[in-house]
Parts: structure tokens; C-alpha cells; sequence
């Protein structure tokens, strides 16, 4: 799949879709998940899921170690760790060359660099790095769970971003559990931000159990 199909196929998906047959927030063992790539992949099947993407923490090592991206229901992706003015930010990217020598440079080294939060937490990247390797990289960087970041304007945030290249932003997302608690803005809001600046919508699960959390 080309950049401009994938994008213009993300922009077809529907606000339903992502909660009924589309889950491209999932992470495996690779990063800090329970599951096998090969077993996301057997569910999200069995399931009878349309599109997936596993975006592990720092790591392709999922479609390294695998032959899933055969699958046709696989959307490549990565999540990355960076700072932004105080800010620790999740920069998702979708669509992107694996083998890209520029995205290389972002991946991990190391397990604990994809599964620890401490170490994860002292990782200097900036959103304008890793947004331009993602692009290099011919994918599409979006910011995920914006919710959760604290912010005198959210809105300020989203418009620099923008300007530093981002495309799209995860607007149908869970909130659960830690990330709940860590929620300072509405997914109302979230949403009303992504049609006024015409982003890219995107929604997941964020899935780190032994099984899938949609259907």
C-alpha cells in the first residue's frame, strides 16, 4: 500500500469503525505487550478484524521477526517516545518503511529501551525528529492519546505540531486505566481540534493483555 492509499484509507474509516473492526493501537512482546505478534494477528482474524497495527514501544522487531506484514489486514507502525516543552509525547507512525536507514536510528537498541518506562522516560527525542523520520521513512506521523497531555493550551501544542509536520491525531481512544487518570482534556474536544485543522483521525486500543480488547 502506497502513502496516499493508506492515507486516503485511514481518512475513510469511520468513527464506528474503530470500535468494532479497526484497532491500530496494539502492542506485543516486543515492547512492553503479553502477546506474540503471531498471536495478535490469529485474533484480530478470528475476530474478523479489517485493519491492525501493532506500534510497539520504539521497536519494528514485530515485522522483523514475523512474516505479518503479508497479512493484508497489517498496517505497519511504531509508537515513539519524545519531550515537547515539558511535554512527554507519543508519536505514532503508520505506513512506514521498516528497513528505512533514517527510522532506523529511532528503534531502540535495547529491550529495556521498549518495555521500561523509566528508561523510556529518559529518551531526548524531539516530535520535530521523530515526525520528519517517520515522513522519510514514507509514513504518516500522528499524536497519540493527546488527551493526556498537560498543557496551558492544547490547542497552541496541536498547531506546532502541525507546523513540525504532523498529519493526524488518535482521536477514538479508551482512556483506561492509568491513562484515564492522566486524562485533562475530553475526547469531545480531541475530536472538535481534529476537524477544525482537517487532521487525519486515527483510534486504537492500546492493547498490552493476553487478548484484544475490541470485539
Amino acid at each position: 500500500m502506497t502513502r496516499d492509499e493508506l492515507k486516503n484509507l485511514l481518512l475513510s474509516l469511520k468513527e464506528e469503525d474503530f470500535y468494532n473492526s479497526v484497532d491500530l493501537h496494539i502492542h506485543s512482546y516486543e515492547s512492553d505487550g503479553k502477546m506474540s505478534p503471531c498471536e495478535i494477528v490469529k485474533q484480530a482474524k478470528e475476530r474478523n478484524l479489517k485493519y491492525i497495527a501493532i506500534a510497539d514501544h520504539n521497536t519494528v522487531e514485530a515485522y522483523i521477526s514475523t512474516n505479518i506484514l503479508a497479512e493484508e489486514i497489517v498496517i505497519p507502525a511504531v509508537e515513539f517516545d519524545c519531550y515537547y516543552k515539558g511535554n512527554l509525547l507519543h508519536i505514532l507512525g503508520y505506513g512506514i518503511d521498516i528497513d528505512n536507514e533514517n527510522l532506523k536510528s529511532l528503534y531502540s537498541k535495547t529491550k529495556a529501551g521498549r518495555r521500561k518506562n523509566i528508561v523510556r522516560l529518559l529518551n531526548l527525542r524531539t516530535p520535530e525528529e521523530v515526525i520528519d523520520k517517520i515522513k522519510e521513512a514514507g509514513g504518516i506521523p500522528i499524536w497519540a492519546h493527546p488527551a493526556c497531555c498537560w498543557t496551558r493550551s492544547l490547542e497552541e501544542m496541536l498547531q506546532d505540531l502541525i507546523v513540525r509536520g504532523l498529519e493526524g491525531i488518535e482521536v477514538y481512544y479508551p482512556y483506561n486505566e492509568l491513562r484515564g487518570l492522566l486524562k485533562f482534556h475530553s475526547k469531545e474536544y480531541i475530536k472538535e481540534l481534529a476537524d477544525k485543522y482537517k487532521l487525519i483521525k486515527t483510534g486504537g486500543t492500546d492493547s498490552h493483555g493476553e487478548s484484544l480488547l475490541i470485539n
